[in-house]
C-alpha cells in the first residue's frame, strides 16, 4: 500500500478513523472525508505527527456533488486513486411500524447512495489503476435485524450494488471487497437514529465486549492488500451467516430473541 492513494469516507471516528490511521502507517497517501471538519483536521494533525501523508476533503456523502468534489480534489492533489473505501454509515433502531420514513431515507442516503455516488465518480480512475473498491457492510446486510429495517435494507442494497460492480468488471481486474465487521465498538450505536430521527444518545449494548475499531481496520487493511472478495468478522457474525444459509426460519427466532434482550428494545421478547 506504500504510496497508494486511498480515499476513506466517514473517517472522522470509529472504523473510518482507524482505517485512515492504519493505511497511513503503511505508507499510503490517505484522503480522509466526513462532515465534521474540525475533527477531520484534528485526526489529520495526529496522523501527520505520526509520519503519515494525509489530505482532508470535507464531504457529506449523501450529497452527490460532495462526492463528485471529493474525487475531483483527490485527482487534483494526487493524480490517481488506488483504493476507495465506502465506510460512511449511520444506523437506526425502531420498529418499522413506528419509524418515520424520513429516518429510513436518511439511512439509505448515507449508507447506500453515498457509496453509489463516490464509486460512480471514482470508478474511471480505479479502472486505470486496477484498484480496489471496498464497502463496509454489516452482518445486518446478510440477515435482516428486527428494529433495524432501514439499516439492514441499506446494507443489503450496498452488497447487491458492490456484487454487481464486481461482476461487471470481471475482465477489468477491478478488486471489490465487501467487509462485514459484526458488532464493533465504533460509536455507531450512540449516533443511531431513533424512530423520530433523533440520536439514540448511548449504545444499548456492551461496547467493551466487542471487537475494537482498530482490530477491524487491521483486518480490512489486509483484505484490501490481499484483494479478498469477502470479509466476515467475529465468531458470532460468521456463525450467524453460516446458520442462516441452512436454518433461516430457526435463525429468525434466534435473532429476534437476541435483539429483544437489548436495553429499551423497541419490541418485547
Amino acid at each position: 500500500m506504500r504510496n497508494k492513494v486511498v480515499i476513506i469516507t466517514g473517517s472522522t471516528s470509529g472504523i473510518g478513523k482507524a482505517l485512515a490511521e492504519k493505511f497511513g502507517r503503511e505508507g499510503a497517501k490517505v484522503v480522509i472525508s466526513g462532515r465534521q471538519l474540525d475533527q477531520l483536521h484534528e485526526n489529520a494533525a495526529s496522523m501527520i505527527k505520526a509520519g503519515a501523508h494525509v489530505h482532508v476533503v470535507p464531504a457529506d456523502v449523501s450529497k452527490e456533488e460532495d462526492c463528485k468534489r471529493l474525487i475531483a480534489e483527490t485527482i487534483s492533489k494526487y493524480g490517481q486513486i488506488d483504493v476507495l473505501i465506502n465506510n460512511a454509515g449511520i444506523s437506526m433502531r425502531a420498529l418499522f411500524s413506528e419509524v418515520s420514513l424520513d429516518v429510513i431515507r436518511q439511512v439509505m442516503d448515507i449508507n447506500f447512495w453515498g457509496a453509489v455516488y463516490a464509486t460512480k465518480y471514482a470508478l474511471p480512475h480505479l479502472l486505470k489503476t486496477q484498484g480496489s473498491v471496498a464497502g463496509v457492510s454489516s452482518i445486518a446486510g446478510k440477515k435482516g435485524l428486527p428494529g433495524r429495517s432501514g439499516y439492514s435494507a441499506s446494507k443489503f442494497a450496498l452488497e447487491g450494488f458492490l456484487e454487481t460492480i464486481r461482476t461487471e468488471n470481471l475482465k477489468n481486474n477491478l478488486h471489490v471487497l465487501v467487509a462485514c465487521p459484526g458488532f464493533t465498538s465504533s460509536g455507531i450505536r450512540a449516533k443511531s437514529l431513533s424512530k423520530d430521527g433523533t440520536a439514540q444518545g448511548e449504545s444499548p449494548r456492551d461496547e467493551k465486549s466487542m471487537m475494537s475499531a482498530e482490530e477491524v481496520a487491521g483486518k480490512i487493511y489486509l483484505a484490501v492488500k490481499n484483494r479478498k472478495r469477502d470479509l466476515i468478522l467475529t465468531p458470532e457474525g460468521k456463525l450467524s451467516v453460516f446458520l442462516n444459509k441452512f436454518f433461516p426460519s430457526w435463525m429468525d427466532k434466534v435473532v429476534y430473541n437476541h435483539m429483544a434482550k437489548e436495553p429499551d428494545s423497541p419490541f418485547s421478547k
